[in-house]
């Protein structure tokens, strides 16, 4: 059997090999600091069924004179297994056999060692420690003298021994008798003991063992206790002069450190005559009364005892009782010893906890408070499985108690319990009806979080937690942004992207001041949670519009945010590539000009930003046309396909424009000036459409697709013919491209300045929607005045294939193109009058355009009645359309 090479003893090993035993133990190290002490061999033993620690009190027969003793080790075996007493040594199991015997109790060890060992602590520490554990022995004498009518008859340093908790508790039972028990040994064999002499009261002495037999139980105990006193407080001196005829009182010059207040008892233990003898019950009584005078007093006075007094009738003590018992706990837990605070105090306090002995909130902290000198290996044990228990409990007190001092126990609690125990229990608390349940609840959280599963914490917790998101309490729902901004890192990745945005957006609008704060400090908190995609469209967005908050606190912490988040977008965004387009699209010459600025060069100001967008799509569509593609005209069949760069916007549709904005903005591109247009108005419903061809050629060639993107909701309906050119451009090279004059009518109201005239449209083939075919003019130099169309051919709008030479003004490496806006003045050009309904009856005739006078050279008065008079042909035509609208409808009906 391997467990018998753990054993420290031959004899048990010859035992279980020769009887077949199975021992309910196992033997660990000697204890030889008790050995030769007595008649026993002491080990430190583990139980084999729980592993419990245990001590194992050998006696071996193994010699003539060990079987002699033999009586008395089977007298301790029979007295342990029947006298039982809080302060009377623990009997757990025996073994025996003809030879040897073996008897199981607690885990102890000698009080001999352990009062050398007190010796190096404070005087009063040391005497107040002493004091206590002749309490504790005067008790159970007391017990055994009266109650038991026996006499131990073997009172000596070396029958005491100190449990785990630090309490003293007596053994040395081999003598123990009962003057009426036919079996008793102290009688017959007490002389056997060792050093029996040395420790026997002078009557027997004088007359034996034998003579106790007629003499009180309590005579010969008596005076062990007052040599126990001796030994106890004057460990390095020798017996008391007093223990040896003619026996003389004790002097207080023999005293040493025994306390004056005992002494007085003392002498009276120690008196030769056993029948004035004072015995162990009176001194027990002498020293817990306060009223006896001098020298009583000794044992009530002092700390431990009072404390294991109230301890022990916790329960049924007044709550006034109990507040003093725990104030003076409270005041004293440094001063005791560390095995008294932490298995006597301790397991007191856990039992009053958990039956409900007294208020959580008090006892709570003093457990946790004793609990610090308990040994880690023993923590679980001692407090957490208690503490554990308690969650289950529906007190608020208790509940309250528990989260205020979960700091101090939390990290020694281990994830399988927090996830089986506590958590289905703590979870409760999020839907309390009290607020500061809630809060405590939430304020928990982060110090078991990193004992939380998956499950729990990417699950059950989020939805716990966008629930307090919307709990009344302000501070409840700041605290619950925090918390989540702290379990940030944590999360799942995809729970990151799905909650931490939302939760840290909803706090932003929070009323509360601070938990708008919060807010912002917890995305700050969680930037590396973030992919630079979600900051640019998510987080950013979501915080911008605190950097208006009517608070100076929030405004204050958005900006450093934002300088947060867009830090880090700049530090991305300098990794990217210039661009990602196609290299079929990117532009020849490189990089887009902005106005004549570099590609690296950034605008700083609104007006600077004004005048590079006005330069934009010029310089754009210059670049984008090919020199080979500015030779050909602009016409397209009906249906046919135009090469289309993917990032070109889709054609208008119906009505054949061809449109298209600047992106995102709403300024539309300009093209170079074109003939007038040759309006035909055979369209269904009165709705005029376009189209430009060149004169009578059915070649094709490629078209750029330019104009809105969107078609006015107005056409719909009723066109907008008030839809005009504005003016001429009257800028040279070297003036403001936005023009230097007044742009338009101010007083025009009518107007409608959401549309201009565009680029020619591709040509409509479908019967009904054409106009005539009209031809191109070249191209004429953007910033000069109108020049006249050329006649001679056989079109009069020009050759079949008029080409479009472009003639920049402005010396630039690419053909430049202008692009107006409503906001700019028209470049000098032909100026193309929109159709009006005057011209609805000349079918595909051709109208030249109405003369347009450009405005360049006039003078202000000029310029006036110029503007008064197109704002009158402007009104004519609007009046006409609805009229021609009224007729349509009374021919209809």
């Amino acid at each position: 059997m391997d467990y018998l090479r753990t054993l420290g003893s031959a004899a048990v090993s010859s035992l279980v090999q020769k009887s077949g035993l199975t021992l309910p133990f196992s033997l660990g190290n000697k204890v030889t600091s008790f050995e030769g002490k007595t008649i026993w061999s002491l080990y430190d033993g583990t139980k084999r069924d729980d592993g419990s620690a245990v001590s194992i009190f050998e006696f071996e027969a193994n010699t003539p004179a060990k079987k002699n003793l033999l009586p008395l080790a089977k007298n301790a075996v029979r007295k342990l297994r029947t006298v039982r007493h809080p302060d009377v040594l623990k009997f757990m199991d025996a073994v025996e056999t003809d030879t040897s015997i073996h008897i199981l109790t607690e885990r102890v060890r000698p009080l001999g060692p352990a009062i050398r060992e007190w010796q190096t602590k404070g005087a009063q520490e040391r005497e107040a420690w002493l004091v206590w554990g002749l309490h504790r022995v005067s008790v159970a004498l007391a017990f055994l003298n009266e109650s038991a009518s026996s006499t131990h008859g073997n009172v000596r340093v070396d029958s005491i021994f100190i449990s785990s908790s630090g309490e003293w508790k007596l053994g040395g039972f081999d003598v123990l008798s009962n003057p009426k028990d036919d079996a008793a040994v102290l009688y017959n064999l007490g002389g056997m003991l060792p050093d029996a002499s040395t420790y026997s009261s002078p009557e027997v002495k004088k007359g034996g063992f034998s003579a106790l037999k007629e003499l009180p139980p309590s005579a010969a105990d008596a005076y062990g206790l007052g040599l126990l006193i001796h030994f106890a407080f004057n460990p390095n001196q020798g017996p008391p002069a007093t223990a040896q005829p003619p026996h003389p009182p004790p002097t207080a010059a023999s005293r040493g450190a025994i306390p004056t207040s005992i002494f007085p008892a003392y002498k009276k233990l120690l008196n030769p005559n056993p029948k004035a003898r004072l015995s162990p019950a009176h001194f027990l009584e002498l020293g817990m009364s306060q009223t006896a005078g001098d020298g009583s007093g000794f044992f009530a006075n002092n700390q431990l005892v009072k404390v294991c007094t109230g301890l022990d009738n916790f329960n049924v003590a007044s709550e006034g009782e109990k507040a003093s018992l725990l104030k003076t706990l409270k005041e004293s837990a440094n001063s005791f010893p560390a095995e008294f605070a932490s298995y006597k105090v301790l397991p007191a306090l856990i039992s009053a906890l958990e039956f409900g002995g007294a208020s959580a909130a008090t006892i709570l902290p003093l457990v946790l408070q004793f609990g610090k000198n308990v040994p880690p290996e023993d923590y679980p044990d001692v407090i957490l499985t208690h503490l554990v228990k308690l969650y289950a409990s529906p007190d608020r007190g208790t509940r309250m108690a528990l989260l205020d001092h979960l700091p101090e126990y939390a990290d020694k609690l281990d994830k399988k319990t927090v996830v089986d125990k506590i958590w289905p229990n703590l979870q409760t608390g999020f839907t309390d009806t009290v607020a500061l349940i809630r809060e405590a609840t939430v304020k928990s959280i982060i110090l078991l979080s990193d004992k939380f599963n998956e499950r729990i914490i990417n699950n059950d917790l989020l939805r716990h937690l966008a629930r307090m998101q919307a709990d009344p309490e302000a501070s409840i729902r700041t605290n619950t942004c925090i918390l989540i901004g702290r379990l940030g890192p944590s999360l799942g990745y995809n729970t990151k992207k799905k909650v931490l945005v939302p939760a840290f957006a909803r706090a932003l609008k929070d009323p509360f001041v601070h938990a708008r704060v919060a807010g912002l400090m917890a995305f700050m908190a969680t930037l590396e949670c973030f992919d630079v995609e979600d900051i640019a469209t998510k987080v950013i967005p979501s915080m911008a519009f605190t950097m208006i908050d009517k608070e100076k606190l929030v405004r204050d912490q958005a900006f450093k945010a934002m300088e947060l988040f867009m830090k880090k977008l700049e530090e991305h965004a300098a990794t990217m590539p210039e661009t990602a387009a196609p290299e079929t699209e990117i532009l020849p010459g490189g990089a887009l000009v902005l106005n004549g600025a570099s590609p690296n060069t950034l605008v700083n100001t609104a007006a600077g930003a004004a005048g590079a967008l006005a330069g934009w799509a010029i310089s754009s569509l210059g670049k984008k046309l090919a020199a080979g593609d500015l030779q050909t005209t602009m016409a397209s069949a009906a249906g046919a396909a135009i090469d289309r760069p993917t990032s070109a916007p889709a054609p208008l549709g119906a009505n054949g424009g061809l449109s298209g904005n600047l992106p995102g903005t709403s300024i539309p591109f300009a093209t170079p000036a074109q003939p007038p247009l040759t309006p035909n108005f055979t369209s269904p419903g009165g709705v005029p459409t376009r189209s430009l061809t060149t004169g009578g050629s059915t070649s094709r060639s490629k078209g750029m697709q330019l104009g809105a993107t969107k078609v006015p909701t107005s056409i719909a309906s009723i066109p907008d013919w008030a839809e005009e050119a504005a003016a001429e451009v009257e800028t040279s090279p070297g003036t403001n491209p936005w023009g230097n004059d007044d742009l338009m009518d101010v007083n025009a109201d009518e107007d409608d300045w959401s549309a201009f005239e565009t680029a020619p449209a591709p040509n409509t083939q479908a019967s009904g929607l054409g106009f005539g075919a009209i031809a191109s003019t070249p191209a004429v130099e953007p910033w000069s005045p109108p020049a006249p169309a050329k006649s001679g051919s056989s079109n009069e709008w020009g050759s079949p294939r008029a080409t479009l030479a472009p003639k920049p003004s402005r010396t630039s490496s690419s053909s430049r193109v202008s692009a107006p806006s409503p906001l700019t003045s028209p470049r000098p050009s032909s100026i193309i009058r929109s159709p009006t309904p005057s011209d609805s009856g000349r079918g595909d005739a051709a109208t030249p355009a109405s003369t347009t006078h450009s405005t360049l050279g006039m003078s202000k008065e000029e310029k006036a009645a110029e503007m008064a008079r197109r704002k009158e042909e402007r009104r004519q035509r609007i009046a006409a359309l609805k009229e021609q609208k009224k007729h349509a409808g009374e021919s209809k009906t």
